[in-house]
């Protein structure tokens, strides 16, 4: 998965960058395509000749919020060199997003914030569902290769730290900071270290 961004000085990159900002500080109901498009200091017209809808506009933010976390994992990935190691690299990068400098503060995962606000047939939905079951994914990948000879419980303990990461990402972004996927990560080791007596 790479990041196929738009140069910095276009109209897309402008529109793109002002709708995360806003999507992320204030939420999708409340970003209005006024408001995205002063922000981006670029004309209305731009957004549509750019972007069929809002609706193109939100899916376009929740694929660039997933290649950034897929970026960072695979930074975090490039220095992990045991099966747990790959584990923690997921861990990791979901922190390396908490700690970013967000204007408003962290408040939790972006994909996941967006996904709440929109309808059940919203198509943003289904791509939210489709990035978290990717990174389990991942993470049953390389809990597998932790535990080879046992494939059932490696299954069932990679869904555990899915859980988990998922379950800490919303609780830190409910207290504003980073300290419950450190807790999160924490507990998974224990959790690696407790299946592999």
């Amino acid at each position: 998965m790479s990041n196929s961004s738009p140069p910095p000085s276009s109209a897309r990159h402008k529109l793109l960058q002002a709708a995360a900002e806003l999507f992320y500080n204030n939420g999708l109901g409340a970003s209005g395509i006024d408001a995205i498009v002063k922000k981006a200091g670029v004309a209305k017209k731009s957004l549509y000749n750019n972007f069929e809808s809002k609706n193109a506009l939100i899916l376009a933010y929740l694929a660039q919020r997933h290649a950034e976390w897929v970026t960072l994992y695979e930074r975090r990935l490039s220095h992990a060199t045991t099966p747990t190691e790959r584990v923690f690299a997921i861990f990791d990068a979901y922190i390396d997003h908490a700690e970013w400098g967000y204007e408003k503060g962290f408040r939790g995962c972006g994909a996941i914030n967006a996904a709440a606000e929109l309808s059940t047939s919203h198509l943003g939905r289904d791509t939210v569902r489709h990035q978290k079951e990717a990174i389990q994914a991942l993470l049953h990948e390389h809990v597998m290769a932790c535990f080879p000879a046992e494939t059932e419980r490696a299954g069932l303990l990679a869904q555990h730290l899915a859980f988990l990461l998922e379950g800490a990402v919303v609780r830190a972004g409910l207290e504003g900071h980073s300290r419950c996927l450190y807790d999160a990560k924490r507990i998974a080791s224990e959790l690696i270290s407790a299946w592999s007596r």
